[in-house]
């Protein structure tokens, strides 16, 4: 692949995180300011970024509407909205729904805790694999070659005391998460989150994730587990629906 379109791909994914100015971008791909520059104008000129009056470069609006359109076209997303909602209107707490894309984990739908507590998930964001409960209900249904793959290149980072932090530990959780069928995130990406989720199949195997997640104030693991009958259904109806 040319190195440009690499490296423009790489700007993209830098101001997704987090919107930033030339001199940054520059410092941080090692680039003259002015070549940085011309590559913003470029992005800009085609709609996938755009400078804020602060002078920080942000997402454009043309690749959010490109992004919304792919979603969209998941069959995931189309065969899940109605179930999800359907869900999060029973637990009262939020619901995500993963999808597996090629190598990586993606959450591509959302609703929200009616309590309107903000989680740090966003519809279209990479999901962590070791430390959600989505992600680790994914990998547990991969074989090595598939978890290897989805795996790859990822920096194992201590968010909380309770992160899994190795490739053996997180191997191990998966086993037992292969075991009982459904997989939690305990406070491992935030202290005062945790998270319960199921895969989803579909003929050609493990294809998503379903979870509910909320604040250890409002519901607990053990709360959480209550929702384990209704999740399971919502993953199974889910399956019917990708045939």
């Amino acid at each position: 692949m040319s190195q440009s379109v690499i490296r423009a791909a790489r700007i993209i994914d830098a101001i997704a995180a987090d919107p930033r100015t030339v001199a940054e971008l520059a410092e941080a791909f090692g680039l003259h300011r002015s070549t940085m520059f011309r590559e913003l104008q470029a992005l800009e000129e085609v709609g996938w970024v755009r400078r804020r009056g602060n002078g920080r470069y942000t997402l454009g609006t043309r690749l959010a509407a490109l992004s919304k359109e792919a979603l969209d076209s998941l069959d995931l997303r189309e065969a899940g909205a109605e179930h999800v909602r359907r869900l999060q209107r029973l637990t009262g707490n939020t619901v995500h729904l993963a999808a597996l894309m090629d190598r990586s984990i993606v959450y591509v739908d959302k609703a929200e805790d009616e309590s309107g507590v903000r989680m740090y998930s966003r519809i279209g964001k990479a999901v962590i694999p070791y430390c959600s409960a989505v992600g680790k209900a994914i990998l547990a249904g991969l074989d090595t070659a598939g978890r290897d793959a989805v795996l790859d290149g990822v920096a194992w980072r201590r968010f909380t005391e309770h992160t899994i932090t190795t490739r053996g530990a997180l191997e191990r959780e998966l086993a037992a998460v292969s075991a009982r069928g459904w997989a939690v995130d305990d406070r491992e990406f935030e202290p005062y989150v945790n998270c319960i989720a199921v895969p989803i199949r579909s003929p050609l195997g493990v294809v998503g994730a379903v979870s509910v997640t909320a604040i250890r104030v409002v519901a607990d693991v053990d709360r959480l587990k209550t929702f384990l009958p209704a999740l399971r259904e919502t993953s199974e109806r889910i399956s019917r629906e990708l045939g």
